[in-house]
Formats: structure tokens, C-alpha cells, sequence
């Protein structure tokens, strides 16, 4: 069975799907791997890396996607952007696909895919579950978004993180605050604490104010009782607006007494929810700085614009989109053995095989035999719902 590794063609995408090292795991388990030439250089794998470890290089894209049955990628057909269309008419039926598509924010992504007669799989739809950790690319994208959010900020703010002792006087520490405790909240809670900010944080989850505390941070409590903000597989929901209305009245002043503040509150296939508001923003001290991770999603802060830094009232509010992109080299490494570790539950005895009953396979899968397969994905589409083993029930 060949496995093909093309250029990710997404707008500013730096990561490839498969670095060097994995190639032998893939190989000892049936696998050729074929890269289209080029593919990880700008994640630091030169061509060479990969002949080294045994895998093909190949010049042509269309060539590679004729010649492969599974096709691996970080952004299957450029997300929701318009950059990898071409690759549409170079998929083939019959052909696996897995990677990331957006299948809850562009579900008709899947509806053309299904078209083409691809079986793909969107790792993003990957369950929670302990089995399938090694394949969460989601959780390791999290962790290199949350480091450098908190890099991105020490940059730009006009102070330094830590306290020091000098002979020109005492230098207090940068107070950080935390929106958000999962997995990017806890990497920028422990990035911003190594370099030696005063932290807080906050969750509307107050089960994970044991390992906000475990970090060297200090747990905001807000009187927000009787809210469930977590839904099916351990992801964030949807709250009501007059949840959000409170929860902004209460961080209010934890926000205006920040140097920096970072937001990671991101609801997969809904709009970011608004936390923080103009008018928050305006009582922030000139120099403050404000990284919305959500911003992709439209933003946690009412002033963000994705992909740009916006300045009111001298506060500085960065948008990042791709966050993971911008550090490509280890990006890549956890994205390919998390990848590598789905496809190798896939294919057993160098063949893909598609069992149903693991809940792995069957919630990640969003097409196959030209139908969208997902029952989330079918309903965004306004679909009627399958029977029987096609629609992973």
C-alpha cells in the first residue's frame, strides 16, 4: 500500500503531515511512503531526509496523488480557503484521505470529497478517549498555539516577564491572565510562569483548578453556578448570551489589572464567544497586550481581527491564525506521529480496513462510498440521517 505526502497548499501552512522518522514505523507496517518533492522543507526536512529513511520522492503532485491509495495531509483540500481546490479533481474513488477538514465550520468540504469517491477522515472529529491520545492532533496543535501565544506577547509587550533584582532597582513581575484552562491555556499558563510572569487563570470549568494551581498559577473563581461548559466528547459548548453578559462583568477588573491577557475559549463549528468587550479593553493599561486565540473562529475579545494586530487605546490585540504553522520543525513532528498512529489503526496487513465498531474510525469518518458518512456533518448539511453501518451509529 503507498502512502502520499503532497505540499500543503493552505495559505501560509509550514507544517508537512509526515516527517522522516516516521517512514520506517509506516514501512514495518506494510506501507510505502511516496513525498511529493519539496513537501517538509520549510519544516526542515529536505528531501534527502526522507530518501534517507527510505521513502520516494516524487516531483509531480498529480503523479503522487494517482500513484497513492492514502492520501496524508495537514489541511485536506486547504481547509475552507480556496488554495487547495486544484486538489479536487486529483483525488480518485476509492482513494483515503485523512487529515484536517474543518468538517463543523465547512461541512461542504465533506459533500464534495464524497463526490470524488474518497473515504476521508477528519481528525479533527477525533473522540476523547484514552485509546485515541496518541492520535489527537488537536491537543498537540493546542500546545505549540499555547506556547507561542505567550512568546508572541513577551515580544510585544514593553516590559520584561520576570522580576529582577538590579542595581538600577526592582523590576516587578508582568501579570498574565489565562482565559481558558485547556490544553492551550495550560501550555500558556506554564510558558508564561517559566518565564517568570505572575499568573491567573480562568475556567468555566472549576474541576481544572487542581491543575491551573499544579502550574504555579492562581485560579480565578467566578460565581457562575450551574453551568455545564462542557459537551459530548470532552469539547467546549455553547452557552447562553446572558451566561457570557456575567462572566464579562466579573473579569472585568481581572482583565484591566493584566499586562497580558490571553484567550483560548474556541467552540468547534460555533463563533468563538465574546469575553472580553471594548469597553474591558479600554480600562487595560497602555502597553497591554491581548492574544486571542480563538480568533480564527472570530474572536474572543470584540476588537479582534484574525490575522492582524489591532491598537485602541494602546492596547495591542493580536489575532494569530495557524498559530502551529509559525513553528513548523516540532509542529510536524507531533502532528505526524499522531497521524501516523491513526493510520496504523487503519490499516492492518497493508490494506485499509474499515471497522465500524472502533469509535475512532467511526467518528472521524465524514465520507465513503460517495455519501457524507458523519451524522454531525449530515445534519449541518441538512441531510436526512443514514441507517445501519453508514452512518456510525
Amino acid at each position: 500500500m503507498i502512502v502520499g505526502v503532497p505540499i500543503e497548499t493552505y495559505a501560509g501552512e509550514r507544517r508537512v503531515a509526515l516527517v522522516p522518522a516516521m517512514v520506517p514505523t509506516l514501512a514495518k507496517a506494510g506501507m510505502q511512503v511516496r513525498v511529493q518533492q519539496g513537501a517538509g522543507t520549510e519544516a526542515g526536512f529536505p528531501d534527502a531526509a526522507y530518501e534517507a529513511q527510505g521513502a520516494s520522492v516524487m516531483p509531480d503532485r498529480g503523479e503522487l496523488f494517482s500513484a497513492c491509495d492514502v492520501v496524508l495531509q495537514v489541511h485536506v483540500l486547504g481547509g475552507d480557503h480556496d488554495s487547495g481546490r486544484a486538489d479536487l479533481e486529483l483525488y480518485r474513488a476509492g482513494q483515503t484521505v485523512i487529515g484536517l477538514l474543518n468538517p463543523l465550520g465547512a461541512p461542504a468540504l465533506a459533500r464534495e470529497l464524497a463526490d470524488r469517491g474518497v473515504m476521508a477522515f477528519a481528525l479533527e472529529l477525533l473522540p476523547r478517549i484514552s485509546r485515541a491520545q496518541p492520535m489527537d492532533v488537536l491537543t498537540s496543535m493546542a500546545t505549540v498555539a499555547g506556547y507561542k501565544a505567550v512568546v508572541l506577547a513577551a515580544d510585544a509587550l514593553p516590559k520584561m516577564f520576570p522580576m529582577m533584582i538590579t542595581a538600577a532597582g526592582t523590576i516587578t513581575p508582568a501579570r498574565v491572565f489565562v482565559v481558558g484552562a485547556g490544553v492551550a491555556g495550560l501550555q500558556a499558563i506554564a510558558t508564561a510562569r517559566r518565564l517568570g510572569a505572575v499568573v491567573q487563570a480562568y475556567d468555566v470549568r472549576p474541576a481544572v483548578k487542581e491543575q491551573v494551581e499544579s502550574l504555579g498559577a492562581r485560579f480565578v473563581e467566578l460565581a457562575l453556578e450551574g453551568a455545564r461548559a462542557e459537551g459530548a466528547g470532552g469539547y467546549a459548548q455553547v452557552m447562553d448570551e446572558e451566561f457570557y453578559r456575567r462572566q464579562r462583568e466579573m473579569m472585568t477588573q481581572v482583565v484591566a489589572d493584566s499586562d497580558v491577557v490571553v484567550t483560548t475559549a474556541a467552540v468547534p463549528g460555533s463563533r468563538s464567544p465574546v469575553l472580553v468587550t471594548k469597553e474591558m479593553v479600554e480600562q487595560m493599561r497602555p502597553g497591554s497586550i491581548l492574544v486571542d486565540l480563538a480568533a480564527e473562529g472570530g474572536g474572543n475579545c470584540e476588537l479582534t481581527q484574525p490575522g492582524e494586530t489591532v491598537v485602541t487605546h494602546g492596547v495591542a490585540i493580536i489575532g494569530p491564525i495557524n498559530l502551529p504553522a509559525t513553528i513548523p520543525y516540532h509542529a510536524s513532528q507531533m502532528y505526524s506521529r499522531n497521524v501516523s498512529a491513526f493510520l496504523q489503526n487503519l490499516v492492518k496487513g497493508g490494506e485499509v480496513r474499515l471497522n465500524l465498531e472502533d469509535p475512532i474510525l467511526r467518528e472521524t469518518l465524514v465520507a465513503h462510498g460517495g455519501e457524507v458518512v458523519n451524522p454531525r456533518v449530515r445534519d449541518l448539511l441538512g441531510l436526512p440521517a443514514l441507517s445501519g453501518e453508514r452512518s456510525g451509529s
